[in-house]
């Protein structure tokens, strides 16, 4: 299986492909290919096109939240002369209005403007994309230090991939609002084995806080090196779980093979 980072808060220094503080990643596992989040602009496409991956042949697409991160892109896809033959699957409230204040930071389509234009699935519950690949649906909150949502906003849409590997699951996360530790939980129950071979994507940890200490307790006890933190985490926390388990740097660009 390969996975590509189309869409970062970060870019390489000798990779002339663009940035921005949103995500989307494409993943190929021989049978499908998956695009999950669009980012904010078109960027996802132009890098797509930068790195030779043909969007055409997505065959799902999936949305982990609805922040505008993460789906402002789909008036972009919408235009994609393939778009409208591409399942996209999501969370029945991906699409819903969300403001902070006057500032509009949700989803540039609702689940009715979105169905005219393409088959669209919203679903609490997890949903099989491929053979290894599953949108794991809505995260119980099974934590007792993960606050499960941003400034009021439950956030119950937000939810990430499992894909199964030999050597165990690997999750791609957008932002980890329901908590990455809970994400984890809920994908270990939802496809049956408890090993977990990498975590990629963001994390939502922005600040030192015990919340980042509990957080990297977690992970070693549940013997998890494969740490890809990017997205919404913060330099200093990246450098603290770095003091403890060694995390890899990800940027646009950066591919993954498991």
């Amino acid at each position: 299986m390969e996975l590509l980072v189309l869409v970062d808060n970060n870019t390489y220094i000798d990779v002339d492909a663009a940035g921005e503080p949103g995500a989307s990643f494409v993943l190929d596992d021989g049978e499908q290919r998956i695009l999950f989040d669009m980012g904010i602009t078109d960027i996802f496409l132009k890098n797509a096109a930068f790195f030779g991956v043909d969007l055409s042949k997505v065959t799902k697409a999936a949305f982990s939240h609805g922040h505008y991160d993460h789906t402002r892109g789909l008036t972009h896809w919408i235009e994609q002369p393939y778009a409208g033959r591409i399942p996209i699957v999501a969370h029945p409230d991906c699409f819903t209005f969300r403001s902070e204040g006057e500032r509009d930071i949700g989803s540039p389509m609702s689940a009715q403007q979105l169905r005219a234009h393409c088959p669209l699935t919203l679903s609490r519950e997890p949903v099989q994309l491929s053979r290894n690949i599953v949108f794991l649906g809505e995260i119980p909150r099974v934590t007792d230090f993960e606050e499960g949502g941003l400034n009021g906003d439950p956030l119950l849409d937000d939810t990430a991939l499992a894909c199964r590997t030999e050597k165990g699951l690997v999750l791609v996360t957008g932002c980890s609002h329901s908590g990455i530790c809970n994400i984890i939980e809920r994908a270990k129950e939802v496809c049956g084995d408890s090993r977990i071979a990498g975590v990629i994507g963001g994390f939502h940890l922005l600040s030192l806080s015990p919340q980042l200490e509990k957080t990297v307790d977690y992970f070693e006890q549940n013997g998890i090196t494969g740490l890809y933190p990017c997205h919404c985490v913060s330099f200093e926390a990246k450098a603290r779980m770095h003091g403890r388990i060694p995390i890899k740097e990800v940027a646009v660009g950066f591919s993954l093979s498991f």
